[in-house]
């Protein structure tokens, strides 16, 4: 069995857009990944088409050979970015293909379950309204009706709307800001009651001071944790602002690192306690798997990030089944009304958890001319610098 050819489509998502990768055989067997990252999906894509170019000829069941040899031949132009994500869907292809040739669930190949249906948390359940505290609250209490048992939102976001300040630029808050920030919060936390986990988002937008202060006016809402208070460039400056934090805010971060490599040095420096792979960037089921392997040594917890489309969301999901230190998986409580539409089978979302099925590989194939029905936006469009 050889691949003989790799197709690549960028389709339309709610944030933004889908790379969606097909692996095809010269037996017919085909298998499905995403690659998807943003802004700049075009890249993506671009890379995609480059990166399924390099297999062709290869034997698509030595996945971890392929991946290996990818990661070493384009280490040259940078181990991270548009490369790492065109090998993170293409891994995801060929081990759907290889799951569905073998019969099994994705989930078996990355050593078997510790579970069939993943606790989900949500996002994106927000976008409804005029972004007051009343608004966050009303939207809440519906994640809360749905069984969600936790959601994640950024108090932060919008305030260059209300207040004509971009929080992008000067990486500060104004005291009104701030305290918007404290009664969004406030008012979610009354809305979903003290079980829910509550996580902040804050895109490391501030600067470190800004984060402590925060930090330390909403922890009484109680945080799960406290995502991103400094970006990815550095874990030493992550170490630094954990020591200023207060004690019971946790620290999550990993949405921008790749591959095992880029999460060594945040977990050496024990500067988080739950880190969050994206799997369309760090390098595809295969190297999330060997990531929370990692950080199990640490005793630190997965709770993948995911605001991407469909197949990320399930092959996230085989990934969270296999593993035994999952806090929970990221899900986009509202998105574009095609997302089942472009698969076979629907996700299957009840009561918080996504419940996988035992069919092959992803359990979906792809609908193509659905795919083609929602072509991506190629040109700039204003969710491509929009924070949430």
């Amino acid at each position: 069995m050889k691949i003989s050819e790799i197709q690549t489509w960028l389709v339309e998502g709610v944030k933004y857009n889908w790379t969606m990768i097909k692996v095809v055989t010269d037996t017919g067997h085909t298998g499905v990944g995403e690659a998807t990252n943003w802004p700049g999906s075009p890249i993506i894509e671009a890379a995609a088409k480059h990166v399924g170019d390099r297999v062709i000829g290869l034997d698509p069941m030595r996945t971890d050979f392929i991946w290996t040899k990818l990661y070493r031949d384009l280490n040259w132009i940078g181990p991270y970015g548009a490369s790492m994500c065109a090998i993170s869907g293409l891994d995801m292809a060929l081990l759907d293909l290889k799951a569905k040739v073998l019969g099994v669930p994705m989930y078996q190949l990355l050593g078997g379950a510790f579970r069939t249906s993943v606790p989900l948390y949500a996002n994106y359940w927000f976008t409804g309204g005029g972004h007051t505290a009343d608004d966050y609250a009303s939207q809440a209490r519906k994640v809360k009706e749905a069984g969600f048992g936790g959601l994640k939102f950024d108090p932060f976001a919008h305030t260059n709307y209300l207040y004509g300040t971009d929080l992008k630029t000067n990486l500060a808050l104004t005291p009104a800001m701030q305290d918007r920030a404290v009664e969004v919060t406030r008012a979610v936390r009354e809305a979903v009651g003290p079980e829910m986990e509550m996580m902040i988002e804050t895109h490391a937008m501030m600067n470190g001071q800004m984060a402590v202060r925060m930090a330390e006016r909403l922890e009484p809402y109680g945080m799960a944790w406290y995502e991103e208070p400094a970006g990815p460039e550095n874990a030493d400056t992550l170490r630094a602002l954990r020591e200023r934090l207060p004690g019971n805010v946790s620290i999550c971060v990993g949405e921008r690192h790749y591959t095992r490599h880029g999460f060594r040095p945040v977990l050496e420096n024990h500067v988080c306690d739950i880190i969050m792979p994206d799997i369309t960037r760090c390098g595809g089921p295969s190297e999330m798997k060997r990531i929370a392997t990692q950080a199990e040594a640490y005793n630190v917890l997965i709770a993948p990030h995911n605001p991407n489309g469909p197949l990320s969301t399930l092959a996230s999901a085989h990934v969270c089944a296999a593993i035994p230190n999952l806090f929970r998986c990221e899900f986009m409580f509202h998105d574009v009304p095609w997302r089942d539409e472009v698969l076979t089978h629907p996700i299957d979302v009840r009561d918080g958890q996504l419940h996988l099925s035992d069919r092959p590989g992803l359990g979906v194939d792809l609908v193509e001319e659905e795919l083609e029905k929602h072509p991506g936006i190629r040109e700039l469009d204003a969710r491509e610098n929009f924070y949430v």
